[in-house]
Order: C-alpha cells, then sequence, then structure tokens
C-alpha cells in the first residue's frame, strides 16, 4: 500500500469516527428513512405520460436553441453594420 493510499484511509477512518460520535450518521440514516417515505406518497407519470413530457421538452429545446441562433445572427449583423 502507498503512503497516498494509507494517508486516504486514515482521512477517511477519521472522519468516519468523527461522523459517528457526532450523530451524523444516524441524521444521515434518519434522513435518507425519511425521503423514502415521501417518495412513495409522489404520484409518478405513466409510461404514456413520461414519453408526452420527453417530447415536449426536446421541442422546446429545439425551439428555445433556433430562437438563441436567430436573435444572435441579427445581434452580429447589427454590431457587423455598426462596426463598419
Amino acid at each position: 500500500m502507498s503512503t497516498f493510499q494509507i494517508i486516504l484511509v486514515t482521512v477517511a477512518a477519521v472522519a468516519f469516527g468523527f461522523a459517528w460520535r457526532k450523530g451524523y450518521l444516524l441524521k444521515m440514516a434518519a434522513y435518507v428513512g425519511e425521503t423514502k417515505v415521501e417518495l412513495k406518497k409522489c404520484n409518478w407519470p405513466g409510461r404514456e405520460e413520461l414519453k408526452a413530457s420527453t417530447v415536449l421538452v426536446m421541442v422546446s429545446v429545439v425551439l428555445i436553441g433556433f430562437f438563441t441562433f436567430g436573435i444572435d445572427l441579427v445581434i452580429s449583423s447589427v454590431i457587423k453594420v455598426l462596426m463598419q
């Protein structure tokens, strides 16, 4: 084992010990448990709704990209005319 690996393992062990002693691990476990409970309460979209939302997002991104490209082209043209 190299010196770097020994230092890394030591730092990890010290950090774990500190988190254990301060109760951070128990808090993290409680947080994860509460998150699981809350996620079970969520209404998840069905396959068709997910497909429709994905298509909507992709179309929106393409339209915004074209809009941004067009505005950039117009502003660049105006700046070129003003700089001459």
